[in-house]
């Protein structure tokens, strides 16, 4: 086994007593990338990781990420590094700056190794509609499966060990589910406790910057290191930063709710018999878990009010995107040919229709029957979920009602399942709660996540349950089988 399985801790660990130096790992690290079938890499940068690897030769001791290889989704900007959020309108886009999350982690000494793949701008979720084609699934070596989206590739590089951790973001579901695909733990933590800044915007009330990790412990690790108030981000928040490692050891009295509508639109036995099961291993550990109802319409129409509402965010915040200030020019008369030619070549279809819904549902004649009544709607609902959140600690549910989809499975987008148990992670967003998945059990080799959403501000009690919960299943540290094994 290579040091790059290993968790954050024991390869600082292997540092202190020079088993190993971030020179070595990141050369790894960088060869298991190039070497990777799974196309989760926009790009490497070899030359930068392994320079900066070169300059790490004291180990600083309490720094449990000096010199630890990370991966970082295409929609954070990296100064020096083309970033192009896997679109075509970005093309020969480099940042002259760095996003927090990324000053901070070179501040701690952590080795970037390279950009990964994600849906178009960030909006999709199966990692399939990247300019550079999909993304597989590392639990997958027939290339079947989907790992989900839209940080498909963030989850790929951790799942497939080139990387212990990896940065992405979370606009609906976009970390957690591919977490539950890929047997990763994925957390999005509250809106407002990672800044936001340099991270390309999506839909701004609903993204959050997060990561996936392959254990509990190392998401503590990583959520103390970048969690905290940015000047530069003024919807970051002001609350102090726990020591989320030392809080997920502690052992508080759960109560656990599960709304019984999202259980009851699961049509697989065996993700209902691997859930009850679980849950019957927390109750033996002291959680208190009880069954709560949530109105069914409304569940039913999360995700059209997703939908609009990010369409609607989209299209305003990429107008930008005009083949001018960025991304390949194109020739016209004036500047409306410029950017209309820019616009058609550089984005995809499904872009195209987002926008052309998001422009829809903000025309003054329709923002009452759309947008408004959409936000209305969201309202309703982060209603119900903080009144069932005054009664429990957290809400727990699959992360995802089946294991990773094969690209060509029919699926019914209309049907309940689909609509409610493969779209509830978006309370958490709709809301701005923390939620975390990790993986429970496996199916034919392939994994399934379960998810605890808290209150806001409640990481530390979070990682706590998750830890519990992670005690229960075996399976922590989780990564996809290596080739020929």
């Amino acid at each position: 086994m290579s040091y790059l399985d290993l968790s954050i801790r024991e390869i600082h660990q292997a540092y202190l007593e020079k088993k190993v130096t971030p020179l070595e790992l990141t050369k790894e690290a960088l060869l298991r990338a190039k070497t990777s079938g799974d196309n989760c890499f926009e790009c490497l940068d070899e030359d930068g990781a392994i320079a900066f690897a070169s300059s790490l030769t004291e180990v600083e001791e309490d720094n449990l990420l000096w010199g630890i290889p990370y991966a970082c989704k295409d929609n954070i900007s990296t100064k020096g590094i083309e970033t192009t959020a896997s679109s075509n309108i970005l093309n020969g886009y480099v940042p002259v700056f760095d996003a927090t999350v990324i000053a901070k982690l070179k501040e701690a000494k952590a080795i970037l190794i390279g950009k990964t793949t994600l849906d178009e701008l960030a909006m999709g979720g199966t990692g399939m509609t990247g300019h550079k084609g999909w993304t597989y699934n590392p639990f997958d070596p027939s290339h079947t499966r989907m790992i989900g989206g839209s940080s498909s590739g963030s989850a790929a590089a951790v799942a497939a060990s080139i990387v212990p951790f990896s940065l992405g973001s979370d606009t609906g579901d976009s970390i957690r589910k591919p977490a539950s695909y890929a047997g990763l733990v994925g957390l999005k933590p509250t809106w407002g406790r990672i800044s936001r800044y340099g991270l390309f915007p999506f839909a701004p009330s609903l993204d959050h910057i997060g990561f996936f990790t392959r254990n509990v412990e190392d998401c503590a690790i990583l959520l103390s290191a970048l969690a905290g108030r940015d000047e530069k981000d003024t919807t970051s928040s002001l609350k102090p930063v726990e020591d989320y490692v030392a809080e997920m050891g502690k052992t508080p009295q759960i109560r656990i709710a599960i709304i019984k509508e999202i259980i009851d639109s699961i049509r697989n036995p065996f993700v209902l018999g691997a859930f009850n099961k679980f849950v019957e291993g927390l109750i033996s550990k002291g959680a208190v878990v009880e069954y709560v109802h949530m109105d069914k319409r409304l569940l039913l129409s999360m995700h059209v009010t997703y939908y609009i509402i990010s369409s609607a965010m989209a299209t305003s915040n990429n107008a930008n995107l005009d083949g001018i200030k960025f991304g390949p020019h194109q020739d016209g008369d004036t500047y409306e040919e410029c950017m209309r030619k820019a616009r058609t070549i550089g984005f995809s279809e499904r872009i195209k229709r987002r926008f052309v819904l998001g422009s829809y549902c903000l025309l003054a004649e329709n923002q009452t029957d759309y947008f408004l009544r959409a936000q209305r709607n969201r309202a309703k609902i982060v209603a119900l979920v903080n009144g069932i959140l005054k009664d429990h600690d957290f809400i727990l549910a699959p992360a995802a009602p089946t294991v990773a989809p094969r690209f060509d499975e029919a699926v019914d987008p209309l049907s309940e399942e689909t609509l409610i148990a493969g779209n509830h992670l978006v309370l958490g967003n709709f809301a701005g709660l923390p939620s975390i998945t990790i993986p429970f059990a496996l199916q034919d080799g392939l994994p399934l996540g379960v998810n605890f959403m808290g209150r806001a501000f409640d990481e530390g009690r979070l990682f706590a349950i998750a830890s519990k919960g992670e005690s229960l299943t075996g399976l922590r540290g989780l990564s996809a089988p290596k080739e020929g094994k």
